[in-house]
């Protein structure tokens, strides 16, 4: 899809309600690999790789703040000819779904949100990157953080095991693949714009908690989430006046990779409400 002559890379599988998923900091639709085909006899599944990530163009000087990415999901959908939707975002997606679904007014002609699914969401009561992600946006951050994407290669490994509790819950060919759009230019700079503006887009977030109480929501964790902590879930959950919530014990930032089978029935059971349509094996 074309965005004021930068493309933006989505994936689409299935047929029915309209089911949209965001995909974290640094990562890309390929998070959803296991998700899509699960969700596809009952949703059609888009899964974009936002501006600037995975197999999207780069373009530079574009608003990578919170509010400014959900605009461009909600152009995105709006393009697609979408009228309501459900909506999943983890990790920084899971920040960017709220804000988004802030500015879904339901007395508008734009589209909807039906239903809110947030997976390990960035959110204001995790205390873990409060600090760092700002760092990250000052000069001297700035400049440690290019140091370290020097040296990527080498150091990308670690980084990414230890999104996962175990590793061997690491799904065979993980790795590499997260590791595929870092040969496109200016990956890492789309990080950096995005943590210049995390301090000001928690307190945005914050905010913004009171427009989504009417939504129905799912919370869902990974009991040994490294990244945003599994504790912040109860504070985040007051703010839903219809909220479920599931925690998968042993199970780290990753529980679509980790456990999908369990967080596929999961999502199904949401979603439409039964829970015969899925067994588990």
């Amino acid at each position: 899809m074309d965005f004021d002559g930068a493309r933006m890379r989505y994936l689409r599988a299935g047929t029915g309600p309209a089911l949209i998923l965001l995909h974290g900091l640094m990562g890309y639709s390929f998070s959803w690999r296991f998700t899509m085909p699960a969700l596809a006899p009952y949703a059609t599944v888009y899964a974009p790789d936002l501006l600037g990530a995975g197999f999207s163009d780069r373009p530079e000087g574009i608003d990578h703040s919170m509010r400014g990415t959900a605009l461009r999901l909600l152009r995105f959908i709006r393009n697609l000819g979408i009228n309501s939707f459900d909506l999943l975002g983890t990790s920084r997606g899971g920040a960017v779904a709220m804000a988004a679904a802030a500015e879904c007014n339901p007395a508008s002609d734009g589209p909807k949100v039906r239903k809110l699914i947030l997976v390990a969401p960035v959110n204001p009561y995790s205390s873990h990157g409060t600090w760092l992600a700002p760092f990250f946006g000052t000069r001297v951050g700035a400049a440690g953080f290019r140091w370290t994407v020097s040296r990527m290669p080498l150091l990308f490994p670690y980084f990414h095991s230890r999104l996962y509790a175990e590793r061997a819950n690491i799904p065979p060919g993980s790795l590499e693949g997260y590791k595929a759009p870092l040969a496109i230019p200016g990956l890492f700079e789309h990080g950096l714009s995005i943590v210049k503006t995390w301090t000001a887009d928690l307190h945005e977030l914050e905010a913004l908690l009171p427009k989504l109480s009417g939504v129905p929501t799912l919370l869902i964790w990974g009991g040994k989430d490294p990244a945003v902590y599994a504790s912040s879930m109860k504070p985040l959950a007051q703010h839903f006046a219809n909220v479920q919530t599931i925690v998968f014990p042993g199970v780290g930032h990753l529980p679509y990779e980790e456990c999908p089978e369990e967080f596929n029935r999961a999502l199904i059971e949401f979603l439409t409400g039964r829970k015969d349509l899925v067994r588990p094996r």
